[in-house]
């Protein structure tokens, strides 16, 4: 389907946080609910010639943010059913940190090893398995890939490879119809869904689900709507633009239904449903400074923000936590 529309509504979002240490602003990502009124992110990068990230924990009625270094550049973090335990893909490597003790326990390590300059990106949690891809430094070469990792086998299948940036992704389970895998492959600009056999550690043919041709930036982070009839979408866009894009699209039909803008930010990296601590269900969304030129910083004062908006959601989606046997 086409994206373009004449006629989305849309709303403005709030600057909920401006980090306050310049290489927590360069490239955050991954907003993911921890409890109600406090969800964690992650820096990817301190910086454009930095090689380590942090995890970073937000209380939103604190407008506090405690932010614990990890041993090099991070793809995504996400919880565990053991507190203060995160799941992270690090480098070439995946495993879990300790956020009290900055503990580290790698997995698999030597992921992508057949080729040279990438590092895990996005990944998500479905049961006792782990879904991640890994993306190009330079972001241009087609060898990146897709991989799952078995948790009761603490086995990893490669699903498949030729991506330039592993992005945003979820997986759906339909029932009869089986369980597929919702990815962005970021240069593509397309949605795409793939069959996913668990078991079989296999993809099947993708099929294109959104075209996002037209839309001004990158698609990068992706959440689900609670009733996984919608995915929520935010583009990165590098050129010079009065605001970020983050957009609700139909799984059905591939149509925009809603948007959110980041103003001064046009960079927009992730989205999050998170509850409050009133219980609404507010988005969160991520931006980056990430080598943005001198005078473009000019036209976007809030970039590397953290931002918040309204939603009409009752309810949040579902964060799976990846199960640990001492949980």
């Amino acid at each position: 389907m086409n994206s373009r529309e004449t006629s989305l509504p849309a709303m403005e979002a709030t600057l909920l946080w401006r980090p306050d240490r310049p290489e927590l602003r360069f490239l955050p990502e991954g907003p993911t609910p921890l409890q109600p009124g406090v969800f964690s992110w992650v820096a990817i990068q301190h910086g454009p010639d930095a090689t380590m990230g942090s995890i970073n924990i937000f209380d939103i009625a604190r407008q506090s943010n405690r932010s614990i270094d990890l041993p090099g550049r991070p793809g995504f973090a996400k919880p565990t059913t053991v507190e203060n335990v995160f799941i992270v893909g690090c480098e070439r490597s995946l495993g879990f940190f300790h956020t009290l003790s900055g503990q580290w326990e790698p997995l698999v390590s030597d992921i992508d090893a057949d080729v040279e300059g990438t590092i895990i990106n996005d990944g998500t949690i479905y049961g006792n398995n782990v879904l991640f891809g890994t993306k190009d430094l330079e972001f241009a070469t087609p060898k990146a890939s897709l991989y799952l990792f078995r948790g009761d086998e603490n086995q990893l299948v490669r699903l498949a490879g030729g991506q330039v940036c592993s992005n945003g992704k979820d997986v759906i389970d339909r029932g009869a119809g089986g369980l597929f895998l919702l990815d962005i492959d970021s240069p593509t600009r397309k949605l795409v869904q793939y069959p996913l056999d668990l078991a079989g550690g296999r993809l099947g043919e993708p099929q294109t689900l959104i075209d996002f041709g037209d839309v001004p930036g990158v698609p990068d982070g992706m959440v689900l709507t609670p009733d996984e009839q919608s995915a929520i979408i935010s583009f990165y866009n590098p050129d010079p633009a009065p605001f970020g894009i983050t957009r609700q699209y139909s799984l059905l039909n591939g149509q925009p239904e809603f948007e959110w803008r980041t103003p001064g930010s046009p960079r927009a990296t992730c989205p999050a449903l998170v509850e409050d601590a009133s219980g609404k269900i507010v988005l969160i969304i991520t931006t980056a400074v990430e080598f943005m030129p001198q005078e473009q910083r000019a036209q976007a004062p809030n970039a590397g923000c953290l931002f918040v908006a309204e939603t009409d959601f009752n309810a949040p989606p579902l964060t799976p936590r990846f199960p640990l046997q001492n949980a």
